[in-house]
């Protein structure tokens, strides 16, 4: 997949965007992502207008009085299809309230009074109060409808709480608003669509199974709203923060469900020339492969600069020295007061690079200041605490197993014949077990970062180590993450 990082509003990022992921669509060999199916897959847009869809809905309407149900049924069918994918609001409500009430109709008429009764549950299950007008509904039709609404009343709602990571942004479950995060929401168990929208930011339209007794629900319209489809994939970054633009490509990959993402960005240094470049991400690893650029001028990239990085971004391989990488791990437009070599014949491209590219060797990053000896020693003790961590919450989960084995027991004695005691009896011993190792290791582990901290020259950045324990009643586990 190839997506855009910069402004996307940028006519010359736009231009040579299209002309990269052309280049590397036309490779055969390369299984891309297109910007159709990329727009598809997280912004689906129906192919009617409003207006095309009342029409519909006005033939299959027709079709209904006319006794011609089954092309009735067929017809609304094919609108929902096409409603879901409209812009949230109250036209599209109106048009989803409208087929519903339809189908309801028309399914009574064909002997189906359970897709019937479904239809109708679909309004009112988020708007209990809507009344049919009696000039349109047979007096049966309106009590069978009430009725429906009483036996909703009386049905056990979830509890759908939905946060967002922009306050007071608005909800919208199949196109009707119900509120502003953060929100909690007491509603029929079932399939929803949801949406988000803060001002001109929008989330991704989702499908979310709504069901237990409790849902929490967060989605992050920050993100989801600085991605977007049309006339380029793009994700929006104007704070020059490239880790997390990086961090996001990746998650928009897994959502996408892509093995590597290409992001391409033109990078204006405060002096210098300027640079197409592309970086290439692993999904599943969520780390950088490679990385590359040439310069370039006006909204045109060359289209022998073009083909050279897609050949690197593909292979690791460079055939020419068009695309370049500096030896130290420090990409050129990182180097504002570098010097420009490169022959003005060569359309402003840098021929002096190294082409170090060429042996498919990775982006390296700086040395570090720490030491071997300090990092180890920040492993050991990090690797030790989430022993310790661990032994926590064996020692906790083994305290339940001994509380409902003593509650089992008689006189004091485990019965033979009792099985469930035998079972906590066996999973005891087993807890203890694994409590001593986690102990021994991990005292061990933290005793060894120690001494090695000891031994190591200090550190004036120390790199960043953080260890997490989490359980519930099921399980437990123990992480640990940092730079080294």
């Amino acid at each position: 997949m190839v997506v855009a990082s910069g402004d996307c509003t940028d006519a010359e990022l736009g231009g040579q965007t299209k002309a990269f992921l052309d280049t590397l669509t036309s490779r055969p060999e390369q299984d891309v992502l297109t910007a159709t199916e990329f727009g598809e897959r997280l912004f689906p847009q129906s192919s009617k207008s409003f207006e095309d869809l009342q029409r519909q809905l006005e033939a299959a309407q027709d079709h209904f009085y006319e006794g011609r149900n089954a092309k009735a049924a067929q017809a609304l069918d094919e609108a929902l299809q096409q409603i879901t994918r409209l812009p949230v609001g109250e036209p599209r409500w109106k048009l989803f309230v409208d087929a519903q009430l339809l189908h309801g109709l028309n399914y009574r008429a064909l002997g189906k009074p359970k897709e019937s009764d479904t239809a109708f549950r679909n309004v009112l299950r988020l708007q209990p109060d809507y009344e049919l007008d009696p000039d349109q509904f047979a007096p049966s039709v309106r009590q069978g409808f009430d009725k429906l609404r009483r036996e909703l009343a009386k049905t056990r709602k979830v509890k759908l709480a939905v946060k967002s990571s922009q306050p007071a942004s608005d909800v919208y479950l199949e196109g009707l608003k119900v509120g502003q995060t953060p929100v909690t929401l007491e509603v029929a168990a079932g399939t929803y669509d949801i949406t988000l929208v803060k001002g001109t930011t929008t989330s991704f339209p989702r499908q979310v199974q709504v069901q237990g007794a409790d849902m929490p629900l967060l989605i992050d319209v920050a993100y989801e709203g600085s991605v977007s489809a049309s006339p380029f994939p793009c994700l929006a970054s104007r704070d020059g923060n490239d880790e997390r633009t990086l961090s996001h490509s990746v998650r928009l990959g897994g959502t996408l469900g892509v093995e590597e993402v290409i992001v391409v960005r033109l990078e204006r240094p405060s002096s210098g020339p300027k640079w197409f470049a592309a970086t290439v991400l692993n999904v599943e690893g969520g780390q950088k492969l490679r990385e590359g650029g040439f310069k370039t001028q006006g909204l045109d990239a060359p289209a022998e600069a073009l083909s050279a990085l897609v050949d690197f971004v593909t292979t690791g391989r460079s055939p020419s020295n068009l695309v370049v990488m500096n030896a130290n791990g420090k990409a050129p437009w990182e180097q504002p007061g570098s010097v420009d070599k490169s022959n003005s014949s060569q359309g402003g491209m840098d021929l002096s690079a190294p082409n170090r590219l060429s042996e498919g060797v990775e982006d390296t990053a700086a040395p570090r200041s720490t030491s071997g000896l300090r990092t180890a020693s920040y492993v050991a003790l990090g690797v030790g605490a989430a022993a310790l961590g661990g032994a926590g919450v064996v020692r906790f989960l083994a305290q339940k197993d001994l509380d409902a084995l003593e509650k089992r027991l008689d006189n004091g004695r485990i019965l033979s014949t009792d099985k469930e005691s035998l079972v906590l009896r066996d999973s005891l011993a087993q807890k203890g077990n694994v409590l001593t190792g986690l102990l021994v290791s991990g005292g061990a582990a933290v005793a060894t970062g120690a001494v090695l901290f000891l031994l190591s020259p200090s550190s004036t950045t120390p790199p960043p180590v953080s260890v997490g324990v989490t359980m519930d009643g099921e399980g437990a586990s123990a992480t640990l993450s940092g730079s080294f």
